[in-house]
């Protein structure tokens, strides 16, 4: 039910993807009478792959986490994560609001061995056509201290090295400098932490402007920059896009010189487009929890529940418990 737009994206985005896969079963919560009709209007009402389960409540976009915590035992969002954590759904998808997502998730799923605080991280594009880069935390952490960050790393290369197939991936700090002398004590703290262990491919710091050139297949910063940084590019691939039309459509002879590169230009911004991108995983936890953008579209919300489907497949929660309790597991205490 959360999210700007609410069940009239999530419920098409849904059909969508069972449409796409005869193995998916999906639990949509939320109020039972809205989800039946717009499942009415897109003739799945009784399809084997979907069913309902009613809540009464809803988390708003505005409302404070704590009091969500509190007061929203029957919301949509948290009926879904009791569902995983009863072991009858495997993962949970929702585009509702954050704090209450990060909150809840925290409190009903738990964290998993050695991990104090679950992060949000997320694919982004990168120069290189086939490649990409995961970055954490983009916003469930505001601050981190120096152990935080460590264990942020520590999962990013097993996120990387299970989703991806990545053999030691490559971890960087995002900091204000390459050089060691740059960055606050608990960034430096990191690196050193990070350097010391032998199962993290430590490549060292890496500033903002080289977060797309393939330097780093894992990129690891706090909550406040991580989202500061990916709203920020998400705003500049926007201007560029804009700019670029402006520029397209002033004249006639701009407006044919469009027209003949509209194919090469739809190639180039394919890959910078969000909605491929969406779907942020919450790791740490004890279960599989994926944060779309509230304000996704039906595409964009889709690529959040395969995101889910290929973690689960994948099994990533268990994996990296693995990791941990196989001699990582000193090193984060």
């Amino acid at each position: 039910m959360g999210g700007d737009k609410g069940p009239l994206v999530t419920i098409p985005a849904a059909v969508l993807a069972i449409k796409k896969s005869a193995q998916l079963h999906l639990i949509l919560c939320g109020d039972e009478t809205i989800i039946q009709e717009i499942l009415i209007k897109h003739n799945v009402l009784e399809h084997s792959q979907l069913s309902i389960v009613p809540t009464t409540e809803v988390v708003a976009m505005d409302e404070k986490p704590s009091s969500a915590l509190r007061s929203k035992k029957h919301s949509s969002m948290r009926k879904a994560l009791d569902l995983v954590e009863q072991g009858k759904a495997q993962a949970c998808v929702s585009a509702g609001n954050t704090g209450a997502l990060f909150a809840m998730a925290h409190y009903v799923l738990k964290t998993l061995p050695s991990v104090e605080r679950p992060a949000l991280i997320s694919s982004l594009p990168t120069h290189s056509e086939h490649q990409h880069v995961f970055m954490l935390d983009l916003g469930a952490n505001v601050f981190c201290d120096s152990n935080i960050l460590y264990q942020f790393g520590v999962m990013g290369s097993v996120m990387a090295e299970q989703v991806d197939g990545i053999s030691a991936p490559r971890v960087a700090l995002l900091n204000m400098g390459v050089e060691d002398i740059k960055g606050s004590d608990h960034i430096k703290l990191a690196a050193t932490k990070l350097n010391d262990n032998p199962s993290v491919n430590y490549v060292g710091f890496i500033e903002g402007n080289d977060i797309f050139n393939n330097k780093a297949d894992v990129i690891v910063c706090d909550g406040f920059v991580g989202n500061v940084a990916l709203k920020t590019c998400e705003g500049v691939a926007r201007l560029v896009y804009q700019k670029l039309k402006q520029v397209l459509s002033e004249h006639v002879f701009a407006r044919l010189i469009g027209k003949i590169l509209a194919p090469s230009l739809k190639k180039l911004f394919k890959p910078l487009n969000p909605d491929q991108y969406n779907g942020a995983s919450l790791i740490g936890l004890r279960g599989i929890v994926i944060k779309s953008h509230g304000n996704a579209s039906v595409s964009a919300f889709h690529t959040s529940i395969l995101e889910a489907v290929r973690e689960v497949e994948r099994q990533v929660p268990e994996k990296i418990k693995m990791t941990l309790e196989q001699g990582l597991k000193e090193r984060l205490e």
